[in-house]
């Protein structure tokens, strides 16, 4: 299963309206084994979330890095590392996605987003990276790259979609913190 299946753990994913979510990202200055384990504990807390992408802030962890997994059911698991994540240019063209959130939970949307784009990353490694992203990947990788400078998904929806949104999940973990553990 490759060296990131090592020493992983589950962290817990903040959801909104957590004001954590809204800060940008810093910079990852080198990919260093701290680095990869805390890639390592965001792989592992996505797949058991279930999800297919997570940014580091979504773990309190304000730092540009996303993982990413859009293996289908029943394929081997093909996870990405993207660090310090940049958006070279997107296409005029737009594709609809049903987005979904692990920090927005049970809540899903339309979004529209640039059908393709061009990437800059670092790898695990810490190997410089450029490609072409269309379908879902590019979706994903946006809707990533929105994590590392504060927005959620739900911040392109309408205003009063949002607040409905933001009004669910408040009352929702007011529920939640009132149950015992």
């Amino acid at each position: 299963m490759g060296a990131y299946f090592k020493r992983m753990a589950i962290r817990e994913i903040i959801t909104a309206p957590d004001a954590r979510l809204k800060q940008r990202s810093l910079p990852v200055e080198r990919v260093d084994g701290a680095l990869r384990g805390l890639m390592d504990d965001m792989l592992e807390t996505m797949y058991d979330a279930p999800g297919i992408g997570l940014a580091a802030v979504q773990l309190g962890e304000p730092l540009r890095v996303i993982v990413m997994d859009l293996a289908r059911e029943g394929e081997d698991p093909q996870p990405r590392f993207f660090v310090n994540p940049e958006i070279l240019s997107v296409s005029e063209e737009l594709a609809v996605y049903e987005e979904g959130c692990l920090s927005v939970p049970e809540f899903y949307e339309d979004v529209a987003r640039p059908a393709e784009c061009r990437i800059r990353y670092l790898d695990y490694n810490g190997e410089l990276h450029e490609e072409d992203c269309e379908g879902l990947f590019a979706t994903c990788f946006q809707h990533e790259m929105d994590h590392l400078e504060g927005v959620l998904f739900i911040d392109h929806l309408s205003k009063l979609k949002r607040s409905m949104m933001l009004k669910k999940l408040t009352k929702a973990k007011k529920q939640q913190e009132k149950e015992p553990a």
